[in-house]
């Protein structure tokens, strides 16, 4: 998926100009939303916050031990929350976690306070990026494959009410970053 041509300094300056909401990055965990959303952030000079890391540092806990605690109806609540707050502040772009648009509530704050952008990628892409880490709660229950397909199938529905969907796979974050740009310019 490469393109002939970059956006210059001048049209990303402009659709900086024209963003008039927080850029909320939805989707499975592993599609890339942090690392993509910095890049993101950087490229339209604005700032990037990680809901699950803002979770973190609210409840002082890591999400595995929110989950394991208290389960996922009383997190997704709280992520909700969080969301909510990060979003009336106004951040430039939002990474949430991966079963945050899942949540009708969650999802509905977003549609309308936000511009959803839905990143996406295949199943074995997923596996390789979330096997790096050993801080995915959803993926200790058993195959992680197995749990990274079903949970595409399963939520996929919801992450297509996004008004804009990327494809990250294995290219360049830059290359993302660039369709993002060019996706979110043709949605405004």
């Amino acid at each position: 998926m490469t393109h002939a041509t970059t956006l210059t300094p001048a049209e990303i300056g402009g659709i900086a100009r024209r963003i008039d909401r927080p850029v909320v990055l939805v989707g499975l965990m592993g599609v890339g939303k942090s690392t993509v959303g910095r890049r993101l952030a950087a490229v339209l000079g604005t700032d990037f916050v990680d809901v699950d890391e803002e979770i973190e540092r609210a409840a002082d806990r890591t999400v595995s031990e929110i989950f394991a605690a208290h389960g996922e109806a009383y997190f997704r609540d709280g992520e909700r929350r969080v969301i909510a707050r990060l979003m009336e502040e106004r951040h430039g772009v939002i990474a949430t976690g991966g079963g945050a648009f899942v949540d009708p509530a969650t999802r509905a704050l977003i549609l309308e306070r936000g511009i959803a952008v839905w990143l996406d990628c295949d199943v074995e892409t997923l596996v390789e990026r979330t096997g790096r880490r050993d801080n995915r709660p959803l993926l200790r229950t058993g195959d992680p494959r197995a749990i990274l397909a079903d949970l595409k199938q399963q939520r996929g529905a919801f992450y297509a009410e996004a008004p804009i969907h990327v494809v990250t796979d294995n290219g360049p974050h830059g290359e993302t970053v660039q369709h993002i740009l060019e996706a979110i310019d043709a949605w405004l």
